[in-house]
């Protein structure tokens, strides 16, 4: 099954199954010899022999370590966690040089774009290096985007309410599709990925041609009216669904025994998902609290 999360889309294999990582030349000891399993007949009762040992010519390197749910929680952790600092600092930024704060927003939001297209079609998903530098410049967007909405808002809402409803609201939606993918509410099918992807693509365009307009006084769909306010639960429904989407596709990872690096690439695709929902919730709230 193939993801509509573009991170996603090449941590699998074979139209969207998870790839298998076991012994691509079959398995002539058994069923149970998969991945980061050896011949038994090859190991020595005395340890490592000649050609065995580390830094001898032609030493069988050990298999990796397959991946576990455990590998995501912290690896999502730490992503996370580098996402929150950077925000903090840039948002305090913006207290003191507004400018320079929205400066380094753009540059966060171009710098996350380009390194997700990294991840995509330069297969560095299971990259640290690549996720914590996503990491980075979405927090230079998260930072700039939270000041913004922040300053924007006219109503006796402080700006520390209005942040931290978002992110309640963030990890409300999390835990709660979560839930619906640990219980079963919702199957993910290549259905269900179809219309999710042409959710996704219908937004897009939909994201873009505002965007123009906007340079010709038509902004309808970001102004704070009706319109609005209808696109931007839309968008954070897109989001949430896309949760499932991800859970479906780190639980198939950890199944298939993908090597722990993986854990890196499913952060990043979590992390993706994360902020989009988070920046719209915060956009939604702002509307009503600019009114």
């Amino acid at each position: 099954m193939r993801s509509s999360n573009p991170v996603f889309k090449d941590l699998t294999a074979n139209g969207g199954a998870p790839q298998q990582y076991g012994n691509p030349y079959g398995n002539p000891y058994g069923a149970g010899a998969g991945f980061g399993q050896q011949n038994p007949y090859q190991q020595s009762p005395f340890g490592a022999g000649v050609g065995q040992q580390p830094g001898f010519p032609g030493a069988v390197a050990p298999a990796e370590r397959a991946m576990t749910v455990d590998d995501v929680i912290s690896k999502t952790g730490i992503t996370l966690g580098v996402i929150i600092a950077v925000a903090i600092v840039n948002f305090f930024i913006g207290t003191v040089a507004p400018g320079l704060a929205m400066g380094l927003a753009l540059i966060g939001a171009i710098g996350g774009l380009i390194t997700v297209l990294v991840s995509t079609f330069g297969k560095k998903y299971g990259s640290a290096a690549v996720t914590l530098t996503y990491a980075v410049f979405e927090g230079l967007l998260v930072g700039g985007i939270s000041y913004m909405f922040a300053s924007m808002t006219v109503s006796s809402v402080s700006a520390g309410v209005l942040i931290g409803q978002a992110v309640l609201g963030t990890l409300g939606v999390f835990a709660g599709m979560l839930y619906v993918y640990k219980t079963g509410a919702v199957k993910v099918t290549p259905k269900f990925t179809r219309l999710l992807m042409g959710g996704f693509i219908g937004v897009l365009v939909l994201m873009l041609g505002n965007f123009v307009g906007s340079f010709f006084g038509f902004n309808v769909l970001r102004d704070g009216g009706p319109l609005s306010i209808v696109f931007s639960l839309v968008c954070i429904g897109l989001a949430a669904m896309s949760f499932l989407q991800d859970f479906d596709n780190a639980d198939k990872l950890v199944r298939a025994g993908a090597p722990a690096k993986m854990a890196w690439g499913v952060a990043l695709g979590l992390a993706v998902t994360l902020v989009w929902l988070y920046t719209e919730i915060l956009r939604l709230l702002s509307y009503f609290n600019n009114r």
